[in-house]
């Protein structure tokens, strides 16, 4: 089977050797998404909820280009430097996902790429 790269001009560029997302048959594997502008690629100031919600925009944008949608996504992987945002994020998630929410794990982590609070990456499935 093989890996379709994904790209679109919505989602901020690939900021290392990796595409936005690669689908192989019905299944998308989306790359991780900081809350980065795309047209300036700078990163979006603000709480961890304006940065959730870059970030999940940037995946939105992705789905999209995939041809699918957030209401696809099978599996979440949430990143923040601080779990004591994470009631905050659960709030800024449940605007962009409905019931049956994805399977998700969040994991606290020590750094971020470009000084990032949060970043979102994900599996989708698209028939």
């Amino acid at each position: 089977m093989s890996r379709t790269p994904i790209h679109t001009e919505q989602a901020p560029a690939a900021i290392g050797p990796y595409s936005q997302a690669v689908r192989m048959g019905a299944t998308v594997f989306l790359s991780g998404q900081i809350p980065l502008d795309p047209a300036t690629g700078d990163l979006v100031i603000g709480d961890i909820s304006a940065q959730a919600r870059r970030a999940f925009d940037n995946l939105a944008a992705v789905c999209e280009a995939a041809g699918g949608s957030l209401a696809q996504v099978a599996r979440l992987g949430l990143y923040v430097t601080d779990l004591g945002d994470f009631a905050a994020v659960n709030a800024v998630m449940a605007d962009y996902f409905d019931a049956p929410y994805p399977a998700r794990s969040t994991i606290e982590v020590s750094g971020l790429p470009k000084g990032a609070a949060f970043e979102v990456d994900a599996i989708m499935v698209i028939g």
